[in-house]
């Protein structure tokens, strides 16, 4: 099921927002609406029992009548309705309290609450969206301001070699060039650019610099300018009252209020173009005794000429250029520079190189302050849509039991009501609030959460300094890598790790533990410098937020793992080849359609998914866990280019996704013999064939696209007149229990190589079929025959890579070595090492308590219970150098 932690993002992160909000703003009117009803008719029913004890004494002003008959059997049938009319008042009134006490006044302090908690959430997220579009605002200026004074250096440096050439070169001896021009070095004095004028904020308006110039000037021409007189201090000219200010705002900035308008007087003064005369501090107050001089700066801005007093002595001026009486000598000595230049001796060239620098620097800071800005927002987000989501639930639960007490405060008093308090209590049963939260996901969210990354862009394309929302490929080349170091690190160190939980369950469940985003955060501004990641950093953490920092990875890349152009490819598969076509044609044509990928895509897709499905045979995973699995990470191996209420209900990414689980060799071997090939046809160009030659990625030909095309719809629609395919419940990827297993031995063997051929691996912790364990490379080699380690290609020995087995190590692992011909950067798999058994303890996963000396909650506290042969032994995964 959804949530609204992922069901409201937007790419500016408002939009979705806002749909939330409002649905959460409408739930506020609808709890005001319930309780008018219950309230209105607590009014009815104290009312009707008025009427009702209003009947007795309008009997007993008649005289006569009934009090002069004592015997007559009428007279007991008239008392009898009187005490009926008597009991039926006290019925109402009674009704009317219950439904006051037990309704309207706990509910309505609850909507009180509840409304208070939406209008907070709101507004604080409002200002982390406002505060961070500000940021991101200033980094488009710092990186306009950045390339600008790059390509000045870049035309200063071409100006200088055309200026100082060789007078005998051929440049200079060509006739259409004169020997004046070449004796003469021209100078170019470029312009500074001038820094734009950011907008300002008075009171929770923002004004730009030209609404600025009009206010400006209309205060100038309307409020009251004059001059005071300070003692000691002097005069200051250009001065207002702070009462005259006020006044103003009041009248031309519609204050509703003196506080607003001190609020406004007060931006007036932080933002530099009032200051406070006569006394300490810069406060601002509605006050005829607080006078307040009017800065240079608004005299610059609106070009209305400045009243200054012409007898002042230059020494009285003060180092921001203000009129002030009265300045410390130790700043005006300071400020004192008489060349007024902070670099002497510093040419043009070097002056345009050293603000190129600057530029960077602050360009490159910026973009960290909002990498930050958008991490916390994001956890801000998280958060608060987590708890709206607990709120919004509680509403619906507390209206479904205002019903039922509406109906119970009725139905315990007046009988005569029990088919208006029966159809009440049917309303309240059809009340489902799961079914309602439901509703409100599935009609009004705006798309997963797929965060967007404002990455450095260096001005030289250099990645070295950062990981996450960089290129895949670039990535991978600044790496020297088919495979990015993180996805190839994380992998191994999830291998290696595996066999320190307890049980299958435990091992199963990391990939789908929900960890808080805090926490994935923490562990990505440790890693995200573009260096080599180290077993220690990840040592100091869970092992799901390991996993969680992968997904992160993958889905904060500017391209999904399989591109989103091939989304709409995809999707033509499945909805073309569901029914008539043959499952071995769908394989053939995915295998065809992810050939169009660039190769580092490649390489990591067939590494992550050679991790996963060896996860799931080793851990004998059922159905249930291969659908959340795929379910969970299908948006970080594939994504629409634009979310749409369309893609957000499509699966086409989950059906891929269990496709490659359950065909992995067949689609990937042949991706990897075609790598192969095209690596020998690189090497010895007398053995190229067609097939190997041809580019694997997206032809820029327009006829070669065209051949494409009509092959895949060959490949698609050539065989609609075969039979449907097989129960695919019969092929799920899952394997048989090991007999110790079934026997419920203590003593497992984890990890074991999962047979690639056909052969049945029958030992889910690493035994044979005969359940005897295998205790060496030897024995296993023997056993599994055929199998040559999960880095082999499928196919004939003349186009496979070639696949070496070297000696153990002294810790018991086996290293598989691949040709560096192959781009496959597959987990090689370590011998079995000894684990403790899964179905004594619990598979849970909890994050456990930070560890002394950690950091914080996020530290990974030492694991207990290292298998029996001593040392870390697991998969083992290894990455070859590129070779472009």
């Amino acid at each position: 099921m959804s949530s609204f932690s992922n069901s409201f993002w937007s790419n500016d992160y408002a939009g979705g927002l806002g749909v939330l909000f409002g649905k959460l703003q409408q739930g506020v009117q609808e709890n005001q609406q319930v309780l008018t009803i219950c309230r209105m008719r607590a009014d009815a029913e104290d009312l009707y029992g008025q009427k009702l004890d209003d009947i007795t004494p309008a009997t007993d002003r008649i005289a006569g009548g009934f009090s002069r008959d004592d015997g007559a059997s009428v007279r007991k049938a008239y008392e009898g309705m009187r005490t009926e009319m008597g009991e039926a008042a006290k019925n109402h009134h009674k009704i009317a309290s219950n439904i006051r006490e037990l309704v309207v006044n706990p509910f309505g302090r609850w909507c009180e609450a509840h409304a208070q908690r939406v209008q907070n959430s709101q507004d604080d997220l409002q200002a982390r969206i406002k505060v961070h579009d500000r940021q991101a605002e200033t980094v488009r200026k710092l990186r306009s301001q950045y390339y600008n004074k790059c390509r000045l250096v870049e035309d200063l440096e071409e100006e200088d070699k055309l200026a100082f050439q060789d007078p005998l070169s051929e440049a200079a001896q060509s006739p259409k060039v004169k020997p004046t021009v070449v004796a003469k070095i021209p100078t170019i004095k470029e312009p500074e650019p001038e820094d734009e004028e950011e907008p300002i904020d008075l009171g929770d308006q923002m004004y730009q610099p030209e609404q600025v110039k009009k206010l400006l000037t209309h205060m100038l021409e309307t409020i009251k300018l004059g001059e005071t007189k300070v003692p000691i201090l002097g005069t200051y000219l250009n001065v207002s009252t702070g009462a005259d200010i006020t006044e103003y705002i009041q009248t031309y900035m519609g204050a509703a209020n003196v506080a607003y308008a001190e609020k406004v007087g007060q931006d007036l003064v932080d933002n530099g173009l009032l200051r406070l005369v006569g006394n300490v501090g810069s406060t601002f107050a509605n006050s005829s005794k607080l006078n307040y001089q009017w800065r240079p700066k608004v005299f610059q801005i609106t070009g209305i000429p400045e009243k200054k007093d012409q007898m002042k002595r230059v020494a009285s001026l003060g180092i921001d250029g203000t009129d002030s009486p009265v300045t410390a000598v130790g700043e005006l000595l300071s400020g004192w520079n008489p060349l007024n230049n902070p670099y002497p001796n510093e040419t043009p060239g070097e002056r345009l190189r050293r603000e190129a620098r600057e530029s960077d620097e602050r360009y490159k800071a910026s973009v960290r302050k909002l990498d930050g800005l958008r991490c916390n927002l994001e956890e801000a987000m998280i958060d608060h849509l987590k708890f709206m989501e607990r709120c919004e639930l509680d509403r619906l639960k507390a209206i479904k039991a205002v019903i039922l007490d509406f109906s119970g405060a009725i139905s315990n008093v007046i009988p005569s009501l029990q088919s208006t308090v029966d159809n009440m209590m049917l309303f309240q049963e059809t009340v489902q609030p799961i079914g309602d939260l439901r509703y409100l996901l599935e009609n009004y969210q705006t798309g997963p959460f797929v965060p967007r990354v404002q990455v450095y862009e260096n001005y030289y394309n250099s990645v070295d300094d950062q990981t996450y929302g960089v290129d895949l490929e670039a990535r991978a080349r600044a790496d020297r890598k088919r495979v990015p170091l993180i996805v190839t690190t994380i992998l191994m160190y999830l291998d290696n790790h595996y066999p320190d939980l307890d049980g299958d369950e435990a091992r199963r469940a990391i990939w789908l533990v929900d960890v808080p985003l805090a926490a994935i955060h923490h562990l990505r501004n440790a890693i995200n410098d573009g260096k080599v990641i180290s077993h220690e950093v990840l040592d100091k953490y869970e092992i799901p937020i390991v996993a969680s920092a992968l997904k992160l990875y993958l889905l904060e890349l500017p391209d999904s793992l399989v591109s989103a152009h091939l989304y709409e490819i995809v999707k033509t598969i499945y909805s073309t080849t569901a029914a008539d076509t043959s499952e071995e044609t769908r394989v053939s044509v995915i295998q065809s359609t992810l050939g169009q990928l660039r190769l580092a895509n490649i390489a990591t897709l067939d590494a992550i998914t050679t991790h996963l499905t060896r996860l799931i045979e080793l851990t004998s995973a059922d159905e249930s866990y291969i659908t959340a699995l795929a379910t969970n990470l299908a948006p970080c191996v594939l994504r629409p280019k634009q979310e749409t209420t369309l893609t957000m209900n499509e699966r086409y990414n989950y059906r891929l996704l269990r496709d490659l689980f359950k065909h992995k060799d067949a689609i990937f071997g042949e991706l990897k013999r075609a790598s192969s090939q095209a690596s020998r046809a690189q090497a010895d160009p007398t053995r190229a064939t067609p097939a190997a030659a041809r580019p694997r990625g997206l032809s820029t030909d327009e006829r070669g696209r065209q051949a494409a095309e009509q092959q895949k719809w060959q490949a698609i629609t050539g065989h609609r007149s075969r039979a449907s395919s097989p129960n695919p419940g019969a092929n799920r990827m899952r394997r048989e229990r090991s007999p110790n297993r079934m026997s419920g031995s203590a003593e497992t063997r984890f990890p074991v190589s999962p047979s690639l051929h056909g052969h049945t691996n029958s030992g889910s912790l690493g035994s044979t079929g005969s359940g005897t364990p295998i205790s060496s490379p030897t024995e296993r080699r023997s056993t599994l025959t055929g199998n040559r380690g999960s880095l082999e290609v499928p196919g004939s020995a003349e186009t496979s890579p070639v696949v070496e087995t070297t000696s153990r190590p002294p810790n018991g692992s086996s290293i598989i070595a691949a040709s560096e011909n192959s781009y496959d950067a597959t987990p090689a798999l370590a011998d079995g090492v000894e684990k403790r058994n899964s179905l004594g303890r619990s598979g849970r996963v909890p994050l456990r308590k930070p560890a002394a000396g950690g950091p914080g909650s996020l530290a990974r506290q030492s694991i207990h219970g290292r298998s029996a042969m001593g040392g870390s032994a697991g998969v083992e995964l290894s990455d070859r150098p590129m070779d472009d």
